[in-house]
């Protein structure tokens, strides 16, 4: 019998056994995550250049873009470089990385869309305190106490999982380094149902977040509504509903992929699953937060510009 002291590497999920859909999987994953570098590059970008885009807001979606690129390249270019050279291979403590780091930016992840709900909360509902509310002091602070926050959550639950023993050998259903599926492989009931409890508290506080950006934007929505001019009700909801879209695939697929029964679980929706949670957001939220935002596509449009013209 083995234990987590033995194993030196685990196996991941392979995508294919042909070398022709490997290598699909492989191009396919390249584009997503090309897709989501420039998107979220050139919104760091411009909200860094346009001075007018330094507002509490745009210095929130510039933290949110930073988490996204790291967040997909935590798991994407592994998943490349084993359909590329046909491999299912991570180290042990490639695996550890792994968890930390993406507990790390989708915990921050998480806790900075709750303070952006606080942002448009205040903008929309309090408009006259939100320069005493959200000054920038106030938003450094708060997006440092999401980067924390994550930290700690990290911190937690790999050491919480790591420590546990494992002994139904080192075979992950997952393309990359999940806890439900390094849970199935623990000999220990003790430690399974510690990290388990672990997960279910973590469940009630994303739970909590997520009831207050619903309250804050049940608020937000009688406000706009009452709005007597319709230009500034579409903005209000080109930047409201956005978040509110992303915040809701990212709490669903999240929640349902670390607490759903054994008995529903299967690779392929197991596969879905974490897709939606991991890679699809950080891919579309640069076009999401952008498509329905004049005030910064304009800037994008700027900034692409510029570029063209020095690179003449």
């Amino acid at each position: 019998m083995s234990n987590s002291s033995s194993i030196t590497e685990f196996l991941l999920l392979a995508f294919a056994d042909t070398r022709e859909l490997q290598l699909l999987h492989f191009c396919l994953f390249l584009g997503i995550y090309l897709a989501a570098l420039l998107g979220n590059a050139l919104i760091i970008t411009t909200i860094a250049c346009d001075h007018r885009l330094h507002t509490p807001m745009y210095f929130f979606l510039l933290n949110l873009s930073v988490l996204d690129l790291g967040s997909i390249s935590t798991t994407v270019p592994k998943a490349m470089a084993n359909s590329l050279w046909d491999t299912r291979h991570i180290s042990f403590s490639g695996c550890a990385a792994q968890v930390f780091l993406l507990f790390f930016f989708l915990g921050a992840e998480f806790f900075l869309l709750t303070i952006m709900s606080y942002d448009r909360y205040v903008a929309i509902c309090k408009p006259l305190h939100y320069g005493t509310l959200l000054g920038s002091r106030a938003c450094v602070h708060m997006a440092a106490a999401a980067w924390g926050s994550g930290l700690l959550y990290a911190v937690i639950h790999t050491a919480s999982t790591f420590s546990l023993p494992l002994c139904q050998g080192n075979v992950l259903e997952q393309f990359f380094c999940e806890i439900p599926q390094i849970l199935k492989l623990s000999c220990s009931d003790s430690d399974y149902l510690r990290e388990v409890g672990l997960i279910v508290v973590s469940a009630f506080l994303v739970f909590g977040c997520f009831f207050f950006i619903v309250v804050s934007y049940v608020q937000i929505f009688r406000v706009v509504l009452r709005i007597p001019s319709e230009q500034r009700r579409h903005k209000a909801f080109s930047t409201c509903l956005p978040h509110l879209a992303v915040v809701s695939l990212f709490v669903s697929t999240g929640i349902f992929g670390y607490l759903k029964p054994p008995s529903i679980s299967s690779p392929f929706l197991d596969l879905v699953v974490s897709v939606l949670y991991s890679v699809v957001p950080p891919a579309v939220n640069p076009l999401i937060y952008s498509m329905r935002n004049q005030e910064l596509k304009d800037a994008l449009w700027k900034v692409a510009q510029w570029m063209l013209c020095h690179r003449q």
